[in-house]
Formats: structure tokens, C-alpha cells, sequence
């Protein structure tokens, strides 16, 4: 298949809404960026951000993550009413306030995210997500409500001396 032909055929296959591409097909990455501010200060946002264990309070649907080593986080989720496990890996960098995350699955997901300072007391987050996944409106639906319960929940925490 050419790959006009191809591109032709994920498209219909998308707007079908299918959400897994038929064996000979070959799916497209996708990108996705949603940003929001917080009322945090960007170092207190990142200090919180990259500790694994806190990854279930802003990540909607994970249960559990524990660090391993090299970079490794064991997490459980809750997908679609069914609790998976797996392994994930975080990368850090604090000199750029900056998190990059992926998971080896089939949906090749991996992401992103930056924290830029803002006025006193306040920073942007700003996350970009790589999926092949192909149902772009809830990947945006997602990506909104994890982002906003990260500026929610790292604000809350902060306001009540957690952070």
C-alpha cells in the first residue's frame, strides 16, 4: 500500500471510529499539547511532580506506582473498568523542570512535560503527549482532565503546606 494509501485508509478507519487499525495497517503518531497554569511555584511543582509515588494524584487513573530502579515505575491502572499493571519509565531533569514518561504497549505512548515560572508564587505546565492511538477525542478529553487535576491538586496541596 503507498502511503497516500495508506494515510487515505487510517483516516476512514479513524473516522469510523475504530480504535485499533486492522493488521497491515500502520498507524500514525499523533501529538497532543494542553497547558494550564498553577499557583505553585514551578521548583515546589516539580519536586512534587517528580516523585513516582505521586503519580496517582494526578493521573486520574492510576492506582499504584512504586519506583524501581533505572528509571523504572511499576504502575497499575484502572483502563476502561479493568485494573492493568505494568511497567512505565519517568525521566527527570530539574535544571529544565522538565518530566518525560512512556510506556511500552500498543499504543507506543510516551510524553512529556514542562514547567515554566511564571509570576511569583506561580508556573505554567505544559504537556505534550505522543500516542498512536486513535481516538484523538478522548485522548484530548484525557489529556484536559489529567493536566487540570495536576494544577488542581499540586495547588491544594501546596495551600495546605503538603507541597
Amino acid at each position: 500500500m503507498s502511503s497516500a494509501s495508506t494515510i487515505i485508509a487510517v483516516a476512514l478507519l479513524r473516522m469510523a471510529g475504530l480504535r485499533r487499525l486492522p493488521a497491515g495497517i500502520t498507524n500514525f503518531m499523533s501529538t497532543y499539547r494542553q497547558s494550564v497554569r498553577a499557583e505553585i511555584a514551578a521548583d515546589d511543582l516539580f519536586a512534587f511532580l517528580s516523585e513516582p509515588r505521586n503519580l496517582p494524584r494526578y493521573f486520574p487513573r492510576l492506582t499504584v506506582a512504586e519506583p524501581g530502579g533505572r528509571g523504572e515505575v511499576r504502575v497499575e491502572a484502572d483502563v476502561r473498568g479493568r485494573q492493568v499493571a505494568g511497567t512505565a519509565w519517568l525521566h527527570t531533569d530539574a535544571e529544565h523542570r522538565t518530566l518525560c514518561w512512556g510506556a511500552e504497549n500498543e499504543d507506543n505512548y510516551h510524553g512529556e512535560l514542562h514547567i515554566t515560572p511564571r509570576d511569583p508564587g506561580t508556573c505554567e505546565i505544559s504537556v505534550i503527549l505522543h500516542t498512536e492511538r486513535t481516538d484523538g477525542d478522548e485522548v484530548r478529553r484525557g489529556l484536559a482532565e489529567t493536566v487540570a487535576a495536576i494544577a488542581r491538586t499540586a495547588t491544594e496541596d501546596n495551600e495546605s503546606g503538603r507541597v
